[in-house]
């Protein structure tokens, strides 16, 4: 039955189909290896980690009961065990402590479970959207000033793929400065960083077209939002507004959202000369923190070239550069504008977050589906026709430059000198013959073809959604669980790094377990991590997690926590 199995009887019952799943079952323990992870649950529960599992997902009967792998694979992630497969080197007996059971599942057993969770495509998109529809509207009501802005911050992230499973289409990774094959995913996220949700794209349209065919749909379906009456009665208010980078740039893209009430908040992509510094005066803003900054601002309102009048506001910096900002929305205050698009930055750290310590960018599955056949696609010979005709420009340009550079010297005889000044313009005349007639080869092949016009081996897939979009649910969730313990410890430890850092070493903590089942309590007590200040937050985030009442799920056992050595 493997290590640290010491309910045989179950196992054998569950093997035999005569057990449904165990019970769990907590005993007396010292020192059990990174039980203070333990410390998660409460908010693991309150960012809804069973809420709708058992209406979701379903498990045949056996040994393990379906709360406890999910349990396990929230935990994992917040320990930074970076994939299933590397649970084979985790002590199974202790996990087992943690968990109420004798022993954690094999990877084979975890494995196994994981795919009956995704055998059934569509579950895992509709367990997102059953949590995101909870998160955004929990997150418009906690204030009511962000309630009428109801904002959401969306940008695409490339997950490179490695394997050669099957052609996946190469894409710009900005962070590595080169072309890769992968999939992009669209997130979207809240003020502070915290995910709603995430679209992916098997093969990369752009940004707009992401917003236009899933997170604009998807958000006017999900999204808190004022109803028909409250748009009517305000001309200046909007359903929601959607803040991104440049890469969306559009002005005919913004009249379509404009249409929506829909409000929008980016960069300018062409903002044009810089205005008179007399222009900004100082202001005081207060940043998602709360912390209170001077800031140089102006606002002008500006058509586009669809006629579309829009606000600009511009951020003057102390070196006089200016960042220019677009904004539809007429109810944002100018000091409103320029912080909710700078902070941006947030979703940007929590994608270099996830990718650091959540493993974002780990291949789930080894496995590949094909895409729908009338999935349109750039047309191979087209790319490689503009491929040329980029590298071919490129050497016209260096041509270009050395006979702009050439002069006569004293080494060089004037014939001599004549005779390379007449093969560089021979080489740059023939050279712009040859981009001339790959421009005209290019303009007689269309730009876009669908899939099944390509031979079987060009056809791109993509990676297996379901397992991934799974995983992704789990992370998200321990994020922000992770995020909601960072904000109990910001009153005793001022910058986030240090919250987040302190957490990371509370879930690797050792702690005592104490089950006492007359009381129905479950005492994890931490051990103590010889920092007084550190020891000191801990103390207070122990006393916050207790006075939740949290009983570990399937259990009447109600937690409590706290440090060694502490009344």
């Amino acid at each position: 039955m493997g290590y640290a199995t010491t309910r045989g009887l179950e196992r054998v019952l569950a093997s035999c189909g005569l057990l449904a799943s165990a019970d769990l079952r907590f005993a007396c323990a010292d020192d059990v290896p990174r039980a203070g992870v333990l410390c998660a649950l409460p908010a693991l529960l309150t960012e809804g980690l069973l809420r709708h599992t058992r209406t979701v997902y379903d498990l045949p009967p056996g040994y393990y009961p379906l709360e406890s792998i999910f349990l396990y694979l929230a935990l994992l992630t917040l320990v930074r065990c970076p994939s299933l497969e590397q649970t084979r080197y985790e002590a199974p007996g202790e996990w087992g402590k943690i968990l109420g059971l004798d022993r954690l599942p094999e990877v084979k057993t975890l494995r196994e479970k994981v795919g009956i969770f995704c055998g059934q495509e569509g579950r895992a998109a509709q367990w997102q959207s059953r949590l995101a529809r909870e998160w955004m509207r929990a997150a418009s009501g906690l204030d009511p000033e962000k309630q009428g802005v109801g904002l959401f911050y969306v940008d695409g992230h490339v997950r490179v793929y490695h394997g050669k499973l099957g052609p996946l289409p190469r894409l710009y990774v900005a962070r590595e400065k080169l072309l890769l094959r992968g999939t992009t995913d669209y997130w979207v996220n809240g003020l502070g960083g915290e995910p709603f949700f995430v679209v992916t794209q098997p093969i990369h349209a752009g940004l707009i077209e992401a917003l236009r065919q899933w997170v604009i749909p998807r958000l006017l379906a999900e999204a808190p939002q004022r109803d028909a009456a409250q748009l009517a009665a305000d001309p200046r208010a909007m359903r929601f507004s959607v803040v991104f980078d440049r890469e969306g740039y559009s002005p005919d893209f913004f009249a379509e959202l404009t249409a929506q009430r829909i409000g929008v908040l980016t960069y300018h992509k062409h903002p044009g000369e810089n205005w008179p510094a007399e222009e900004f005066r100082w202001r005081s803003v207060r940043l998602p923190t709360g912390e209170v900054v001077e800031r140089q601002l102006a606002e002008r309102g500006t058509r586009l070239l669809n006629q579309l009048w829009l606000r600009e506001v511009r951020v003057r910096s102390a070196d006089g550069s200016q960042g220019s900002i677009l904004s539809n929305h007429r109810g944002l205050d100018l000091t409103q504008i320029a912080v909710l698009t700078a902070a941006r930055w947030s979703q940007e750290n929590f994608l270099k977050y996830m990718r650091q310590h959540f493993g974002l960018d780990r291949l789930i599955e080894h496995g590949t589906q094909p895409l729908p056949e009338t999935t349109v696609v750039v047309d191979p010979a087209y790319r490689a026709l503009d491929q040329q005709i980029r590298r071919q420009r490129s050497q016209l340009q260096r041509l270009a430059a050395q006979f702009a550079a050439h002069s006569l010297s004293e080494a060089e005889g004037l014939e001599e000198f004549q005779q390379h000044g007449a093969q560089l313009r021979e080489q740059i005349q023939e050279k712009t013959r040859q981009i001339a007639t790959l421009k005209a080869q290019r303009a007689q092949t269309p730009r876009k073809t669908m899939l099944k016009n390509l031979p079987p081996d060009q056809r791109y897939r993509q990676l297996c959604p379901e397992s991934k979009h799974f995983i992704d649910t789990i992370k998200m969730i321990a994020y922000r669980a992770e995020s909601a313990l960072a904000g109990e410890l910001r009153e005793h430890l001022q910058r986030e790094d240090d919250t987040r850092a302190l957490l990371r070493r509370v879930f690797l903590t050792p702690a005592n377990l104490r089950p006492d089942y007359t009381r129905q309590t479950l005492l994890v007590e931490l051990h103590r991590l010889g920092s007084p200040l550190q020891d000191a937050a801990v103390a207070n985030l122990c006393d916050e997690l207790t006075a939740t009442q949290t009983k570990f799920p399937t259990t009447n056992l109600t937690l409590l926590y706290r440090q060694l050595g502490s009344t």
